[in-house]
């Protein structure tokens, strides 16, 4: 389960139309075929298709198409523009973490259906680790950030700013705890812990990671990519991680993360805050499924702060 909270998920039957294909072929080249468009599983924000195109040589290349397809973006999520992504791209390009790299842009959807960037398609697919692997994932996941937090050019990105600005505090409408949300509140309304910048995914969890044979083989979706404490990173992994096996593998993953970086302290107020933006003020509602895994999470992360976790 990602935790980025969007509106509505985009349409991913929706295929892309002749004229996008087109702009696709003249943008690789005269006697460029489309030959296999095949639909990506999973993407909020985006519709994602799988391209195989052949140049006029015979040559088969692997593309990955992305579209802003979601009706509502503009009005949502226009900050997670693909201008964006592309500035994103380009910085990443001198990364050695495998990423994805920018082929072609129509960021106004001019000559496509969606504003869309054609981009390289890593080798990989979804996490699936059993749970004899789960160390060796946690810490791949965490070793897979050191480069980009390093990474030269982050002040060039939009800074971090919180999905949800607090304006409404209310627990999700299903809550059966009502007070850990009250709680959580509480915290992430004073002052954020003081952070250098650096340049962050945003939306690090493990959906977004591509695998083969039990390594990692590449970070994807960089829509989000900004300048903010790395902590952000830490958290969104950690929410992840929590809900889908417990509390136990997101320590375990920040154990990781300052063995292999050398030093690290976590706030927990990274984690509420992480948990907070899940809410209307930071995207769509909680969905009602969700609010039992959500509230034992926030239940053990208060009780790491020494906050009691009930009335």
């Amino acid at each position: 389960m990602g935790v980025v909270p969007h509106p509505q998920p985009s349409d991913p039957s929706r295929p892309p139309t002749a004229a996008t294909l087109r702009w696709i072929e003249e943008c690789l080249g005269t006697g460029s075929r489309v030959k296999l468009v095949r639909p990506l599983v999973g993407g909020l924000a985006h519709v994602n298709h799988a391209l195989l195109v052949e140049s006029r040589a015979g040559t088969a290349h692997r593309f990955v198409l992305r579209r802003w397809a979601r009706r509502e973006w503009s009005l949502t999520d226009l900050e997670f523009s693909p201008e964006r992504e592309i500035a994103a791209l380009a910085l990443l390009a001198g990364c050695r973490l495998p990423t994805p790299s920018l082929v072609a842009a129509d960021p106004s959807g001019a000559y496509c259906d969606a504003p869309a960037l054609l981009i390289t398609r890593l080798p990989g697919h979804a996490p699936r680790p059993a749970s004899g692997d789960l160390p060796e994932y946690l810490i791949q996941l965490a070793a897979a950030l050191l480069p980009v937090h390093a990474l030269e050019g982050a002040p060039t990105m939009p800074p971090y700013t919180p999905h949800n600005r607090l304006t409404v505090q209310t627990p999700p409408r299903h809550a059966t705890r009502p007070w850990l949300w009250e709680r959580a509140f509480e915290v992430v309304s004073g002052p954020p812990p003081e952070a250098a910048p650096r340049f962050i995914h945003r939306d690090y969890e493990p959906d977004n990671t591509l695998w083969s044979s039990g390594r990692l083989t590449g970070v994807v979706d960089w829509d989000r990519a900004s300048y903010g404490p790395i902590a952000v990173d830490i958290a969104h992994m950690r929410c992840n991680l929590g809900l889908r096996y417990g509390i136990a593998a997101a320590d375990r993953f920040t154990a990781d993360f300052d063995q292999v970086c050398g030093g690290y302290e976590h706030d927990p107020y990274w984690d509420l805050r992480c948990v907070v933006d899940l809410l209307p003020g930071g995207g769509s509602p909680v969905l009602e499924a969700d609010v039992p895994l959500l509230e034992d999470y926030l239940k053990a992360l208060l009780a790491q702060l020494g906050t009691p976790a009930h009335r």
